[in-house]
Order: C-alpha cells, then sequence, then structure tokens
C-alpha cells in the first residue's frame, strides 16, 4: 500500500514537474544564469573584447575611491527621497479628492492616470520643450508675468528639481491603487468616528491612512525601486549635466558598461545596486510591522 501511494505521488510530481519546466528552463536561462555570470564578471577586468580576468575584489575597491560613483550615489537618493515622499503626498491627495463625487469625476480621474500611458521616451521629449529656456511653456508664463525664467535644464541648481517635478507626472498609477483602497474602507468606521465628533483630518489620520496603509507600503516600495534604477528620463533630458548634477546611479553604470567597456566594474556597481535595493526594501517591511495594518479575514 505505501508502495503504491509513493509511487502515485511520484507520478504526480513528476507531472507537475513537466508542465512547470517551461517556466524552469527560462528561469534558469534568462535569469539564473545571468545573475550568476554577473557575480563572476564583477571580480574580473572584462572589456567586452577579451576574456574576463579574474582580478578578485579590486573593482569594489576602486569603486570605494571613485568620486564619480559617490556623486550618482548622492543625486540617486536626492532623487528618490523627493520623488517618492513628493509622490507619496501627492497620490493619496489626488486619490481623496477623487474619491468624492464630484461631477465628471470620471473625466478626471481618466486625466491623472493618462500620462502613465505615454512612453517615456516622447514623456521626456515634451517635457523637454516645455522646460526649453527660450520658447518652453513655463518660461513663457514666467515672462509674462514679469518674474525670473530660469534654465530648467541647464542650471546646475535647477536640473533635478526639474526632473523631480517631471517624475511627479506619473502619479496617476498609484493614485489608481489608493483609489482602490480607499473604496475597500469600510463605511461603518466612519459612521463611528462622525458619531463621536472627530474632525474629518483626524479621520483620515486616525481611520483612512491605517487602512490604507498596505497600499501605501506597495506604492512606496515599488517607488524606491524605481528611482533607484531611473535611467531614461534624465539620460534623454539632462545626459547627466550640468556638471554631474543629474548623474544617476544607472546612467553612470551604463557607461561604464557599453562606453568605457569596463563590463566587470559595471557588474560590481549592479550588485551594489542590487544589495541597495534589497536592505531597502527590507527595512520597509520592518517598518511595516509597526505602521501598517492590515484587516482581519
Amino acid at each position: 500500500m505505501n508502495t503504491a501511494l509513493r509511487s502515485k505521488s511520484s507520478d504526480t510530481t513528476l507531472t507537475g514537474l513537466l508542465w512547470i519546466a517551461p517556466w524552469i528552463i527560462g528561469f534558469v536561462i534568462f535569469l539564473a544564469v545571468p545573475v550568476g555570470m554577473s557575480l563572476y564578471y564583477s571580480l574580473t577586468e572584462y572589456s567586452l573584447l577579451e576574456p574576463p580576468a579574474y582580478i578578485g575584489v579590486e573593482n569594489y575597491v576602486e569603486l570605494a575611491g571613485d568620486a564619480r560613483f559617490w556623486r550618482s550615489i548622492i543625486n540617486t537618493a536626492i532623487y528618490a527621497f523627493f520623488s517618492v515622499v513628493l509622490g507619496t503626498f501627492l497620490a493619496i491627495g489626488l486619490a481623496v479628492l477623487l474619491n468624492q463625487k464630484l461631477p465628471a469625476i470620471g473625466l478626471a480621474r481618466s486625466c491623472v492616470f493618462l500620462p502613465t500611458l505615454v512612453p517615456l521616451v516622447a514623456a521626456s521629449l515634451g517635457w523637454m520643450w516645455l522646460y526649453n529656456d527660450e520658447f518652453g511653456l513655463f518660461n513663457v508664463i514666467l515672462r509674462a508675468m514679469g518674474l525670473p525664467t530660469p534654465d530648467w535644464l541647464g542650471a546646475e541648481g535647477w536640473a533635478m528639481a526639474s526632473l523631480i517635478i517631471m517624475g511627479l507626472w506619473y502619479v496617476g498609477g498609484a493614485m489608481v491603487i489608493y483609489l482602490a483602497a480607499l473604496r475597500d474602507v469600510p463605511q461603518a468606521l466612519y459612521d463611528a468616528s462622525a458619531i463621536d465628533g472627530v474632525s474629518p483630518m483626524r479621520r483620515f489620520w486616525h481611520v483612512t491612512l491605517p487602512m490604507i496603509s498596505p497600499a501605501v507600503l506597495f506604492n512606496v516600495v515599488m517607488g524606491i525601486i524605481w528611482s533607484i534604477q531611473v535611467f531614461a528620463v534624465p539620460y534623454i533630458m539632462t545626459k547627466g549635466g550640468p556638471d554631474d548634477a543629474t548623474l544617476f546611479y544607472t546612467m553612470y553604470l551604463y557607461d561604464n558598461a557599453f562606453v568605457f567597456g569596463r563590463m566587470g566594474y559595471a557588474s560590481a556597481m549592479a550588485w551594489i545596486q542590487f544589495l541597495a535595493i534589497v536592505i531597502l526594501t527590507g527595512g520597509m517591511f520592518l517598518l511595516a510591522r509597526k505602521f501598517v495594518h492590515y484587516r482581519a479575514a
């Protein structure tokens, strides 16, 4: 009897493995093997034109003394912090506003979400024209009002702020998630707080925010990951300038890999970036134990 059960279990396991074999093969070929190769390349000097030469941890040691490496980290940290914080406040505010019963509310929601459907390249080119110091809409309006017209993308003090402002254009995706979370807040909690005489602001702080905190956690984690890996928008709009003011981490990694031909050095940077994302994401989930509230099933 036991032999028959073991045989049936083995057949079931084999059948299951056969069904998921395409995924396993794809995972090994397109993820596991490249990840393992990048870890090895990070310990080598590899120019893509010659076989990799093992040099141990020299790439990591060189990174510790690379001024542009640290500049890219600082720039990325500044961008990530302001993008995530401002994006979270703006997305929640829009979600609360668009959750009201207002005229043409469906059209308003569509307009906020629409920018997320625009390809990054097209959006970057459009914003470059908006930021144009001579003919851009922003400077035209400022000039008409008699106010100073900054060189948005060409001045070191404005370039980073310009990219952060442009990034807020994409809050529509997070807003939709918050909007769905708001719809899931039990009305009974609002009714009970209203009976107790709780003000709308305290009601939002003590009822709404805790109830949508899982959605906040998800959007913040995704925002951190996206911000740390930002590449296309600053690469198209500023090329890292002026004076490396918008040189982001992934841009410097790309330059080392495909411009300078230092694939081993770039692989080391990629692993540092991966570990940074893991640490930050893990830290967010640790904080979530205290600040994120889940509804009981």
